[in-house]
């Protein structure tokens, strides 16, 4: 008698893991991150995912370090090795670091950082390289260290807030008005 072999299901990547903690958090925040949740939604059973974590704290300071990662680290370098002029890369930045998959994920990291004090430390942090990075390439064309902070607050504040918004922009759709926003401040 002839046995048929059962093709073996393919492990769930620590990645895929992470992908879907960090949507989940985008989606319900900090408590919709369930092991059992993301396991029915990978189609995978739970004990994978202690393959791969010591539980669900580790997982997610993993999750912060992939957002960390993804929204500032990597773009950054993209940014840089991209090249062009410092309003180019403070745009490219923000193109990609805003972009609406990554915002989402960092509005909900936002959110959660004032649950959380260890959140809202890596959270500040991060905030604070990414000022940093601002306070760089504006000074790059800019003199006056009082302007260069108060682009660098017009722009990031422009960044993180622009989902809050919800004015009408007479002649004009959000969209337009935030890159209309985002030029002028942009300029020499």
């Amino acid at each position: 008698m002839e046995v048929t072999p059962i093709p073996a299901v393919a492990r769930t990547t620590r990645a895929r893991w992470i992908t879907a903690g960090l949507d989940a958090l985008a989606q319900g925040g900090p408590d919709a991150v369930r092991v059992e949740t993301l396991a029915a939604a990978l189609g995978v059973t739970k004990g994978g995912f202690y393959g791969h974590f010591d539980g669900r704290a580790a997982f997610l300071a993993e999750m912060l370090d992939e957002w960390e990662r993804r929204c500032t680290t990597e773009v950054i370098a993209q940014a840089d090795a991209e090249g062009g002029d410092a309003a180019d890369r403070i745009r490219r930045v923000g193109q990609l670091t805003f972009s609406e998959d990554l915002h989402r994920i960092d509005l909900a990291i936002r959110a959660w950082a004032h649950r959380d004090e260890s959140v809202a430390a890596r959270l500040r942090r991060i905030d604070n390289q990414r000022m940093e990075f601002l306070r760089k390439m504006f000074g790059a064309f800019l003199d006056d260290p009082d302007e260069i902070e108060a682009r660098c607050m017009l722009t990031f504040a422009l960044a993180i807030g622009r989902h809050f918004i919800v004015a009408d922009h007479p002649g004009y759709t959000k969209l337009e008005a935030i890159q209309l926003a985002g030029e002028y401040i942009l300029r020499p």
